[in-house]
């Protein structure tokens, strides 16, 4: 019992400080971001056994050139290329390989096109466009980043109901026994049933929103948010289980580490910023 209260207090900290900073200034939200990602940086490099300064000093570059000052518009579009073709090659790893082969001989490959390009994108998602002429906070969305966040956790807290109550067919059980393909059917629809709500939430308070987000977006959102974030799961739990650790780190009780809570979204982020890249520019 006391172990369910410490994680349910931990997680709605955690929860509390990620809205806060997103509604305060994009100053806060990318400041948050930023040591949040250091962290994750930190816990991963101790996963793969490196021990590197330049990868700080390059997490600190792409911030501040491809996020918070974007200094080429291409440069971007080059990086979520570069990006979705690792992530796709750790999937490929993750089914067909019994270890990822990155983890020992390409360290850097995934230090910078998965964990740091993650949260790249991750910060670009709330941007409306990349336009240097534009103010930063005229240009910050934060409503959409959150809604992406709620996505996530909708995911993850219908798949862990599911699964523990009606779960029966493992997923991929060789690398987390505990999740189910019920689990996973199960997150989805959490996530749908998030996208839906958000639509109807937006368009009762904020209807001249949903020229950009209609209500099929949303749902795409969803269905993307609960296949890649899924897949990132399995990812950091293929990571740890190469390493032999339960947990990326401890700074949070009762969850683990930062790496932890944001391996779904880190992953997720590059597919989820190329979507709302075509929907922008087709619509």
């Amino acid at each position: 019992m006391r172990e369910v209260i410490v994680r349910t207090i931990s997680g709605v900290l955690y929860i509390s400080i990620i809205i806060f900073s997103m509604f305060t200034s994009r100053a806060w939200f990318m400041g948050l971001f930023f040591v949040l990602a250091a962290i994750t940086l930190s816990e991963f490099l101790k996963l793969v056994h490196l021990t590197s300064y330049v990868a700080y000093f390059l997490l600190a570059a792409a911030f501040y050139f491809l996020s918070y000052r974007v200094f080429e518009e291409n440069s971007i579009y080059l990086l979520l290329i570069l990006s979705s073709f690792v992530n796709l090659f750790l999937l490929k790893d993750l089914l067909w390989t019994s270890k990822i082969p990155m983890f020992e001989k390409k360290k850097y490959i995934t230090v910078i096109f998965y964990i740091i390009s993650g949260f790249v994108f991750l910060t670009l998602i709330p941007m409306k466009y990349i336009d240097t002429r534009i103010s930063n906070e005229e240009n910050f969305a934060p409503r959409l980043i959150v809604s992406v966040f709620i996505l996530i956790w909708s995911n993850d807290t219908f798949a862990y109901l599911v699964g523990k109550n009606f779960g029966k067919h493992k997923l991929l059980e060789r690398i987390s026994p505990k999740k189910t393909i019920e689990g996973f059917f199960g997150g989805l629809l959490g996530a749908l049933l998030a996208g839906f709500v958000i639509f109807k939430f937006i368009e009762k308070y904020d209807p001249t929103n949903m020229d950009r987000h209609p209500l099929w977006v949303w749902l795409c959102l969803a269905v993307i948010v609960a296949i890649f974030g899924t897949i990132g799961d399995l990812i950091q739990s293929k990571f740890k289980r190469q390493a032999g650790v339960k947990d990326s780190g401890v700074i949070m009780p009762g969850h683990g580490g930062i790496y932890d809570r944001l391996d779904s979204i880190i992953y997720a982020s590059p597919f989820v910023y190329a979507f709302l890249l075509i929907v922008d520019n087709v619509s």
